[in-house]
């Protein structure tokens, strides 16, 4: 069941969003060669609960770090530990707030120092296919159509889109109704309405598609090997369009 949010309740998904995104903006200060992803972990367990919010990752599922860090090959559900960032790496950062009792989600790739060109695109393609998706986020318009842009974009770029892992709409609980595909045919599935709140978040990868998951059970990497990135934005369906919850 997709539950559409009172304006109150956007109200407070909008601080919600905002301490997430003033997070990002924190940590984005220390993201340098020789930092580990312990330490950016502990910034922003802090940093979220200076801010009246307590970290939506901590304890979820057994999970336990505040924030996903996840390096270079790694797509998703990084653990934060010991790993020490180096020049040249990207690393792909998700974070969520609760305040409240409501969720704000967002997601964002970093570079480490000075990356290559063909990481550096990488980065830009998937955030782009993010705004291209955000594009479609409309009311009366079918779910699917947010899917089918993001899709095309990446792939046009020559790039690969994840499909085990997709958005999701957002609220008291972390992961609510619907599941939001980063791929797929337009015109499917549920019409937008407003006061719906999604979390939409194109995971892609510079060579296949393919992931698993390793032996920590919660770490996920490319297949191949090869660096993917992951941007994110809780939005909330408007009357006209779209609003963006996780900004400053």
């Amino acid at each position: 069941m997709i539950i559409c949010k009172t304006p109150r309740e956007i109200e407070i998904m909008r601080e919600a969003g905002r301490i997430v995104a003033l997070t990002h903006e924190e940590l984005k200060k220390h993201i340098e060669p020789g930092i580990t992803t312990r330490e950016l972990d502990e910034i922003a367990d802090k940093f979220i609960r200076k801010h009246d919010a307590i970290p939506s990752f901590k304890g979820y599922n057994g999970f336990r770090g505040s924030i996903c860090a996840s390096v270079n090959d790694e797509l998703v559900h990084g653990i934060p530990g010991d790993r020490v960032l180096n020049n040249g790496d990207i690393i792909s950062i998700d974070i969520g707030a609760k305040y409240n009792g409501y969720h704000g989600d967002s997601a964002w790739t970093y570079a480490v120092g000075k990356i290559d060109d063909d990481a550096q695109r990488l980065m830009d393609v998937t955030e782009e296919s993010l705004y291209k998706g955000l594009a479609e986020a409309k009311p009366g318009e079918r779910l699917s159509n947010i899917s089918h842009a993001i899709q095309t974009y990446a792939e046009s770029n020559g790039f690969s889109i994840v499909r085990e892992y997709v958005g999701h709409g957002v609220g008291q609980d972390l992961h609510e109704d619907p599941q939001i595909p980063h791929y797929g045919p337009p015109n499917r599935g549920p019409r937008l309405k407003p006061g719906m709140v999604l979390a939409i978040e194109p995971m892609v990868n510079a060579g296949s598609r393919y992931v698993k998951t390793l032996a920590d059970n919660w770490t996920v990497v490319t297949v191949d090997g090869k660096m993917c990135a992951h941007f994110e934005h809780t939005i909330a369906i408007t009357e006209s369009g779209y609003e963006i919850l996780t900004k400053a």
